[in-house]
């Protein structure tokens, strides 16, 4: 043998040094992949060929002076590859050209490959060996010989001990033997494992497409809602998430306008970065404008220290602008610019700074009533609105109330600790009587609300806020001839909250699902205000 760099040759031949354990987890993995039987199929004509090209290579480097020493020199070459230590028991060449071999294999490699990486086998595991033999001592003969391991370690017997005999004197075994030793059966297993793998493949992807689909539909938390009109807002928003188009939602306060922007961001490709909302109407114009776009230091009183906007928190994410008819219009000339030239000047500073990020404005007002008065620039209007979602009130979808109230039932169950918190049927009928005005906000106040007076965890009518019962019966009323308009029973309802927490109008504006500022306004449009 003849060692240089990066190449061991035996007499020309190059060779190849195995480490044991990737051989171990080649093994492992071949069984795994195809199964024990053709692994066993496929390793062993690995070893045969193997043993056909040294027996091929002993005979074209040495002289032999009969066949005999020929075969005796297989084991040897066995040992010296580091296979195993074969002690010879027998060779025996009879009449008629049949052949016997007996021999033990002291510390098989492949017997330690077996139980390191797949224990103990019921069948001996020494296929390489077992094909090797077969292969070298075929060649040297020039007919089929097959070698059968009797023991082996790998099994837990004590020994591996093996019998090569001609395919002759092997008799009705020879053939399922010389099976081990033909390719086609491999090869159809093969082929019917890809067949197999491309339908799995197939099947997945359709798995998988379905699943998206579910997932863009539904986000987690989310209630199964059966209305036609709320499906096709879901459908709408899966579809335009994919792109960065700016977005106008609208629809009247409490029905969930945050819920879809945030649906539409998490299945959009700027998922994995920030969401970022914020109440337009809820900041004074100065307080805002610095909120939205940063400040510089000493830029006015208070500002100690540079300070990025929101639109720098969400770089490369979105940006949700609710109630965004509610902003001044110099905000509204800055903020026009800011949605055309993808760039921002904190408050104070000179220096633009470049953004990418997606604008979701939202709104309960009608922007196309606020431009034609004058109140709202057209311009930034249509930029806001390249797609407009309507998301219809609650009222016009009585069929998704029973799923919301299911919902928010099990999320008080955990977040107010009440184990035992149910809707009693009796409510159902209250619930989707009522037309409420602040919409699933409302709906989840009230919820909370009557988990909090339930005694036993059962939520029972009485629990409800009073508008809700005695709207319900306002509606039997009228159908017997007494007809209230809208108006009257959103008056009624909100004046019977106000009357349930003891006049405490910030209690009994977190209730109904609005600002504190709009329930002043009603109380005054009422004469209950000064």
């Amino acid at each position: 043998m003849s060692f240089s760099e990066g190449l061991v040759s035996l007499h020309g031949r190059r060779l190849v040094l195995h480490d044991v354990h990737a051989m171990a987890q080649l093994r492992k993995d071949l069984v795994g992949t195809v199964g024990m039987e053709h692994s066993r199929r496929i390793l062993t004509r690995f070893g045969y060929f193997w043993g056909e090209v040294d027996a091929a290579g002993m005979k074209r480097i040495l002289q032999w002076d009969n066949v005999t020493e020929w075969l005796r020199a297989g084991p040897q070459l066995h040992r010296l590859q580091g296979v195993a230590k074969v002690e010879l028991k027998s060779l025996e060449l009879g009449p008629g050209g049949t052949f016997r071999m007996d021999a033990i294999w002291h510390d098989s490699v492949e017997a330690e490959e077996q139980l390191a990486e797949l224990g103990t086998s019921p069948d001996a595991g020494c296929w390489i060996c077992q094909g090797y033999a077969s292969g070298y001592a075929s060649f040297c003969l020039g007919k089929p010989v097959y070698f059968v391991e009797k023991t082996c370690r790998g099994r837990g017997d004590k020994f591996c001990t093996v019998v090569g005999m001609d395919h002759e004197s092997w008799g009705d075994e020879a053939e399922s033997l010389g099976r081990d030793f033909q390719a086609d059966d491999i090869q159809g297993k093969i082929e019917e494992l890809t067949t197999e793998l491309r339908k799995k493949t197939l099947e997945l992807a359709r798995q998988r497409k379905k699943l998206q689909q579910v997932e863009s539909v539904m986000m987690p938390g989310f209630p199964e809602l059966r209305s036609r009109s709320f499906r096709q807002v879901l459908d709408v928003s899966r579809r335009v998430a994919k792109f960065d188009s700016s977005l106008l939602i609208t629809g009247e306060t409490g029905v969930g306008k945050e819920v879809i922007a945030r649906f539409i961001h998490n299945n959009s490709t700027r998922r994995r970065r920030e969401f970022v909302a914020l109440n337009c109407g809820a900041l004074p114009e100065t307080l805002l404008e610095s909120e939205l776009f940063g400040h510089a230091s000493g830029s006015f009183t208070g500002a100690i220290r540079d300070r990025a906007g929101l639109f720098e928190q969400a770089q490369r994410g979105t940006i949700l602008l609710d109630e965004i008819g509610d902003i001044s219009s110099s905000l509204q000339v800055t903020l026009l610019r800011v949605v055309e030239e993808k760039k921002i000047r904190r408050v104070g500073e000179n220096r633009l700074r470049d953004i990418d990020v997606r604008v979701i404005a939202a709104t309960n007002r009608s922007l196309e009533t606020e431009v034609r008065e004058g109140r709202f620039r057209e311009d930034l209007f249509y930029r806001l609105r390249v797609i407009e979602i309507f998301i219809p009130p609650l009222r016009e979808r009585p069929e998704d109330i029973l799923s919301l109230a299911r919902f928010f039932t099990e999320r008080l169950k955990k977040r107010l600790n009440l184990h035992r918190l149910m809707l009693d049927p009796s409510c159902l009928q209250h619930l989707e009587n009522y037309h409420w005005p602040g919409n699933v906000r409302e709906l989840e106040n009230a919820l909370e609300r009557a988990s909090i007076m339930s005694e036993d965890g059962l939520i029972r009518p009485e629990h409800l806020p009073p508008g809700i019962v005695e709207s319900d019966s306002s509606r039997s009323g009228s159908a017997h001839g007494v007809v209230r308009t809208l108006a009257d029973m959103e008056r009624d309802h909100v004046l019977a909250v106000l009357e349930s927490v003891n006049g405490n109008q910030t209690r009994a504006s977190k209730i109904l699902g609005i600002s504190t500022t709009t329930m002043w306004r009603k109380l005054k449009e009422w004469g209950y205000a000064s």
